[in-house]
């Protein structure tokens, strides 16, 4: 009967245009997130009015550990978005419905144990990243204010996952759109109009979580119905396939921070004034490039229900246009942070350093999102298709070998402006290589099909791979 079903309704992404989809999907995802992050900007913006430089380098140094809890949140997040979107793809309903609540399960219990063993380190964890100082005081009081509420933004954005995994991209965009708008009216009123300052951003940053869950349960839980607790035969047999792809998929995407983190050091030694104007990047690169980061979330879902439908050829169609779209996007968005430049320094105020690296960034350095969007793009694909070994490796490959020898280098001729061009530069090598394995693979796919009752190809060997060793086996 269910097969009936699917076959009079089948999954949303395994007819029509795959171009449609990858811009629709893409298109609505990245009006919620660019929100989030044009909010995050305006409240960089907010601190610097207050005219006490260490307060923007605070900001910046907790960022950059913050970024850490997005990325272990977007892991997870992959592996729920993926796993609900294969039982549609297969018309498995119930089954995504069971896969969708014990996803929620997982990730609270997992980012609720991160938590607890991270905070008794933060003041340590800021001064390794080179916090010192009033700086590290605010950064560390910041981050024992909005730590405790990583469980609550990592289970909204799993509803998200839930939701794009069912296709229903306008839901989706509602929960990160409504935690905006939440925070644009937060922030201004806690950090001037009660004059909190610091504590306001903070303050504001945990009550718009409590937001995110809260639309985002409607959603998934209310609307489309499915979050459904499974029993505790159903959890055990929900364990090996949500973690055997947020595992890596985690993995992968701490990797950027992680070269975030070392960026933060190397800038560090060029004093509070560089810090800022890396922390201003750090605001201005998800706002520029935002739609690129929504891609790579919107890709997955597509790739997993044809994949789950078996309909092979969607998904060499599927990464061609997502390519051609990060191609088109990127040169736009270039050409007018290029225009903008020196605007863009003087809306933040940035004098001195600070502004010669935002500068410097919109006229060369945001090119490198050509290579990043074929980085996150692949991945996408990797750890949707059964393959995160191979997202794990190039992900780590760009965020270290990427990352250390450039920036180190930059940094020892060319000063904080070097650190800049050496993050950028890095993205190269990986960005080309990693697309050119991710055709290969789903070529590969298409070729030679897996059975019908294989729900996804099990990882290949890390030491049968051109671009690992076999130590990378460690990480699937």
């Amino acid at each position: 009967m269910s097969t009936q079903a699917s076959a009079a309704a089948p999954a949303k992404f395994t007819t029509g245009s795959t171009m449609r989809h990858v811009v629709v999907m893409t298109g609505t995802g990245s009006v919620g997130l660019i929100a989030i992050f044009i909010v995050d900007a305006l409240n960089l913006f907010y601190i610097s009015l207050l005219g006490i430089e260490e307060l923007a380098a605070a900001i910046g140094f907790a960022s950059t550990l913050l970024f850490f809890t997005l990325s272990i949140s977007i892991g997870f997040t992959i592996a729920c978005g993926a796993l609900v979107a294969r039982c549609l793809g297969r018309g498995q309903r119930e089954e995504a419905r069971r896969m969708g609540g014990a996803s929620m399960v997982f990730m609270g219990v997992a980012t609720l144990v991160m938590t607890l063993a991270a905070m008794p380190f933060l003041r340590p964890l800021l001064s390794l990243l080179g916090a010192t100082g009033a700086t590290l005081d605010l950064s560390t009081r910041f981050l024992q204010i909005v730590l405790p509420s990583f469980p609550i933004m990592a289970l909204g954005m799993c509803t998200t996952g839930i939701l794009r995994g069912v296709g229903d991209a306008r839901r989706a965009m509602y929960v990160t759109l409504g935690s905006g708008i939440a925070a644009a009216i937060l922030d201004p009123i806690l950090i001037f109009g009660f004059d909190l300052g610091l504590d306001g951003a903070a303050i504001s940053t945990v009550l718009t979580r409590f937001v995110m869950l809260a639309i985002g349960l409607h959603g998934a839980h209310v609307v489309h119905k499915l979050i459904k607790i499974p029993d505790l035969s159903g959890m055990r047999e929900a364990v090996r396939p949500f973690f055997a792809i947020g595992v890596p998929a985690m993995l992968t995407q701490v990797a950027t921070p992680v070269g975030n983190a070392y960026v933060t050091i190397e800038m560090a030694a060029f004093g509070d004034q560089a810090v800022a104007g890396w922390a201003i990047i750090g605001r201005l690169v998800p706002v520029a490039f935002g739609v690129i980061f929504a891609l790579s979330g919107a890709v997955g879902p597509i790739l997993g229900q044809n994949y789950g439908a078996r309909k092979f050829d969607r998904l060499i169609t599927t990464m061609r246009d997502s390519l051609l779209f990060t191609i088109v996007y990127v040169l736009a968005v270039w050409a007018l942070l290029a225009i903008f430049a020196n605007p863009i320094a003087s809306a933040f105020g940035a004098e001195g350093i600070a502004r010669e690296l935002i500068v410097f960034f919109c006229h060369f350095a945001a090119a490198s999102f050509l290579f990043n969007g074929a980085i996150f793009v692949s991945s996408a694909a990797f750890n949707n298709l059964g393959y995160p070994t191979y997202s794990t490796v190039f992900n780590w490959g760009r965020s270290t070998l990427g990352v250390i020898p450039f920036v180190w280098i930059g940094a020892h001729y060319w000063g904080a402006i070097g650190v800049i061009a050496g993050w950028g530069l890095g993205a190269v090598v990986f960005g080309v290589v990693s697309m050119f394995t991710c055709f290969r693979v789903v070529n590969a796919i298409a070729r030679e099909p897996q059975p019908q009752d294989q729900p996804a190809p099990a990882p290949p060997p890390a030491a049968q791979s051109p671009f690992s060793t076999g130590k990378a086996s460690t990480l699937q």
